[in-house]
């Protein structure tokens, strides 16, 4: 999937001309790699931005970005930052990409169909990895991974190397990484009748300064016969 971005340069970094930015209602972003040289500061339209990073593809969709005065160049999200309380986006990062050279990213796990360990033998779905990493070009990025589960028993589980292959990616992550398996539910622990009965009818121990002033009553009442 590819988007358009417009986007237009800015004069300067700094936290001024990024406040002056945000007034004129841009996110101030930066743009980095590629035959453009180093870092190049730019600004966006939030709500532009805000749509491609809440696509299916997400930080993986393939932008044009059409930057004024350069033409268009084939950028990715490299990063973004949201305000933590308004969730309003504050600030980007974008990279330049070579349609012809391989890229690794990051891809989201989609798992489809019902677990036969599931529905026949009482077990439960686990997930322990939700995305993976693989190599391929910038054209060829899918928006996920899909991985069925309907054959999956009891005990049983996918890793990165029980992937289905494709031509256009190859996963670089540990072929030996677990993605999902099926697994019996958590017992929880239960006190048996036995413990419970025996916690109350236990009866506590007698206060070693009880006992202690019982003895001292016993031998002071012999003083006091021998005496008589």
């Amino acid at each position: 999937m590819e988007a358009i971005l417009e986007a237009e340069a800015r004069d300067t970094f700094g936290k001024n001309e990024a406040r002056r930015t945000r007034r004129d209602g841009k996110v101030p972003a930066v743009l980095y790699g590629g035959d453009g040289g180093g870092a190049t500061p730019i600004a966006v339209v939030p709500k532009a931005l805000l749509k491609i990073l809440h696509s299916e593809a997400g930080q993986n969709t393939l932008i044009s970005m059409k930057l004024a005065g350069a033409g268009d160049t084939r950028v990715l999200v490299k990063d973004f930052q949201l305000d933590p309380i308004t969730h309003e986006l504050l600030h980007a990062d974008f990279y330049r990409v070579a349609m012809d050279k391989l890229l690794q990213v990051t891809i989201p796990i989609q798992v489809t169909g019902e677990p036969k360990g599931v529905k026949q033998q009482g077990g439960v779905l686990e997930h322990i990895r939700r995305e993976i990493e693989i190599e391929c070009l910038p054209g060829d990025i899918p928006e996920n991974i899909t991985v069925d589960v309907s054959e999956l028993m009891l005990h049983q589980g996918v890793r990165v190397r029980d992937i289905a292959t494709n031509p256009k990616w190859k996963p670089v992550s540990d072929a030996d990484l677990m993605l999902v398996h099926v697994i019996m539910p958590k017992a929880e622990e239960v006190a048996t009748p036995t413990e419970t009965a025996a916690a109350a009818t236990a009866t506590p121990a007698e206060p070693e300064v009880i006992k202690k002033g019982k003895k001292e009553d016993e031998e002071g009442e012999k003083k006091e016969e021998k005496k008589k």
